[in-house]
């Protein structure tokens, strides 16, 4: 039998089309150590906050919706939930659902802290794309897809950790 991981989480919408490609259920999860100046969820940066939810309620959830193309993971900071996300992100390639993931560390300080925190490897392996880097309020560009600004880059997760480098999504960053 798998482990149980409970999530902590500020909140789920159930369908969003816009926090990455195509339909998606969005878990923004609770607890953020970045706390990017003009951040439009500062109310998910408590780690004390939210409330607790399973994983695999939320994939029997998303099941039920015919039009899910995917989960996107949002926050607060994904990665400080690594262990658990990394098991959600399972569930869902196993219900044939893709992973798109906000963060805001950047794919190189990801890769070197793994070092010391190795589920951040298990959640990246779990992930298809990666929106990586703070939100800057100056570099805000609202006219940018699934990004609120210049610097932050959607990369492909899996050809990133197979050349050890971010790899950015022709497809997405038009």
């Amino acid at each position: 039998m798998e482990k149980q991981h409970t999530l902590r989480l500020a909140g789920v919408i159930r369908e969003s089309i816009v926090d990455g490609p195509g339909i998606r259920m969005t878990v923004f999860v609770q607890g953020c150590p970045h706390h990017c100046k003009g951040c439009h969820n500062a109310k998910t940066w408590d780690f004390e906050g939210g409330y607790d939810a399973q994983p695999e309620r939320l994939i029997e959830e998303a099941k039920k919706d015919p039009l899910l193309k995917g989960l996107t993971f949002s926050g607060g900071e994904p990665f400080c939930q690594a262990e658990a996300l990394s098991y959600l992100g399972k569930l869902a390639h196993e219900a044939g659902f893709d992973v798109f993931t906000y963060t805001g560390y950047t794919f190189e300080e990801l890769l070197e802290g793994s070092k010391e925190n190795p589920q951040w490897m298990e959640l990246l392996k779990e992930c298809d794309y990666l929106v990586d880097g703070p939100f800057i309020l100056e570099q805000k560009n609202i006219l940018l897809r699934f990004r609120g600004s210049k610097n932050q880059r959607i990369l492909e997760v899996k050809k990133s950790l197979e050349a050890g480098k971010a790899v950015i999504s022709e497809e997405y960053n038009k």
